[in-house]
């Protein structure tokens, strides 16, 4: 559909082939895998100590180091949400709450890492990038290339499911920066 401002995206109600992936639906996935497989894969380190990681033990005493009370349990809580949250945005599993997930997670990570600077190697950039990733993804949803295109309540996502989503990433990563030391 044509208008003055270019191509108007169907409704999955309007639109004669509901199953076609499109452009937007393919950069999506390409959005949600990327933010994934590096969500995955830091939840590994803390989880697994894969990667170079310094496992459970190691995140607990960085997490300790850093103010937070019950930093073995922070550690693994951590390690899980970004294990499970960043495997669940590749294949596009409750997306908005995976993508709410590694965004409360790089609220906290932009709350540590904060006075650095904004460039690398002690700035904020990385953080600041992946949280407006996260916030994207669960704004906008996972596009037809995703399992929660067969999840009924999720299949016709709307704004409101992922801007709730988002508010929920920062009530909770807000909560948690309450009780930080």
């Amino acid at each position: 559909m044509a208008s003055a401002f270019g191509t108007t995206r169907l409704s999955p109600q309007q639109d004669p082939t509901p199953s076609a992936p499109d452009a937007h639906d393919v950069g999506l996935l390409v959005l949600r895998v990327c933010l994934g497989v590096v969500m995955a894969a830091h939840g590994a380190q803390k989880l697994f100590g894969w990667f170079g990681g310094g496992g459970l033990e190691g995140t607990e005493m960085f997490f300790e180091s850093v103010g937070y009370p019950m930093a073995g349990a922070m550690a693994l809580l951590t390690a899980v949400i970004e294990t499970f949250g960043g495997l669940a945005l590749i294949v596009g599993l409750l997306t908005p709450l995976a993508a709410a997930a590694a965004f409360g997670t790089m609220l906290n990570a932009i709350s540590v890492k904060w006075g650095g600077g904004f460039f690398l190697p002690e700035g904020l950039e990385y953080e600041i990038t992946l949280a407006a990733l996260a916030a994207g993804i669960a704004l906008t949803g996972p596009g037809r290339l995703a399992i929660d295109r067969g999840l009924p309540v999720l299949r016709d996502h709307r704004l409101s499911h992922g801007a709730a989503a988002v508010a929920l990433g920062a009530v909770v990563a807000g909560l948690v920066l309450l009780i930080r030391n």
